[in-house]
């Protein structure tokens, strides 16, 4: 496959930079997950997002060895899942960060987040402040959290003077996180949506969204993706469909307007699909 334009970076608060539109894999088996990143990585994708819950980072680790992209031009995410059924010490930490990277055959990730922060049990200080260690060590280039609020990110910067460079939350139209946002960019936080086109729950079906996407001569999701980057969110739809994989890469040859956007924040109906930060828990 031919590779499509060429995907901004941008800068995280290290001095790091991340590409503005990576692969998820979130939901894909194992056994697809190859032939998909071998896909995303064939027509240009530079950032794969994975999470040791997914249970997929051996075939994704599979693609990005096979795909003959210099280890330096790739942008590799991982997750801790801090399940309730470990005490978190940093050495549970280390230990599971370990576990990612051999099952990705990598020697260093990019990117570690925290999957979620679990605040019921107070346990992702500990976590971040292991998090610190190890990117001290230089086995992780730069760290973040997922799905954290504004109380959970002030508490670990105030324990540690650390601020993480991202927080990756589940934001689309639908649900534009526009108060979160704020806080991140008062605190240097890059935005990365994950589910930014609502997970298939009818949000490219919105006639609103279809007129737009009339008007650019573009799919919808085209559009949405589109209003991701214009809003300067990170993005990373997920697909194991090579066509639509291209087309979620091919979003910088055009632009929406000012009432395109004035549209489509019209569409933010604070719908939440996935879990609550505030009370998200499992055993």
């Amino acid at each position: 496959m031919t590779s499509v334009n060429p995907v901004p970076n941008v800068t995280l608060s290290d001095g790091n930079t991340i590409p503005q539109v990576g692969f998820g894999v979130w939901q894909v088996p194992d056994d697809e997950s190859y032939t998909a990143v071998t896909s995303a990585l064939s027509i240009g994708y530079r950032s794969i997002d994975t999470a040791a819950i997914y249970g997929n980072e051996v075939g994704t680790g599979r693609a990005i060895a096979s795909s003959g992209v210099p280890r330096d031009e790739l942008f590799v995410t991982t997750k801790l899942w801090n399940s309730a059924s470990t005490p978190w010490t940093r050495d549970a930490v280390f230990f599971e960060f370990e576990a990612s990277l051999d099952r990705l055959g990598l020697d260093y990730l990019d990117l570690y987040l925290i999957h979620w922060p679990r605040p019921v049990r107070d346990d992702y200080r500990t976590i971040w402040r292991a998090f610190t260690e190890l990117k001290a060590d230089g086995r992780v280039r730069s760290i973040g959290v997922s799905n954290f609020q504004p109380e959970q990110l002030r508490t670990i910067i105030d324990d540690t003077g650390v601020t993480p460079v991202l927080n990756q939350v589940e934001l689309h139209p639908d649900f534009a996180q526009s108060e979160l946002r704020a806080v991140h960019a008062e605190l240097g936080i890059a935005t990365e949506a994950w589910s930014p086109l609502g997970q298939g729950q009818g949000l490219l079906d919105d006639p609103v969204l279809a007129r737009i996407a009339e008007k650019h001569q573009r799919a919808t999701a085209q559009i949405v993706l589109r209003w991701h980057l214009q809003l300067g969110n990170i993005a990373i739809p997920k697909s194991v469909t090579p066509h639509r994989i291209r087309q979620n890469l091919d979003v910088f040859g055009f632009e929406l307007d000012a009432d395109d956007l004035a549209v489509i924040a019209a569409l933010d109906a604070g719908n939440r699909l996935g879990g609550d930060p505030a009370t998200f828990d499992w055993n």
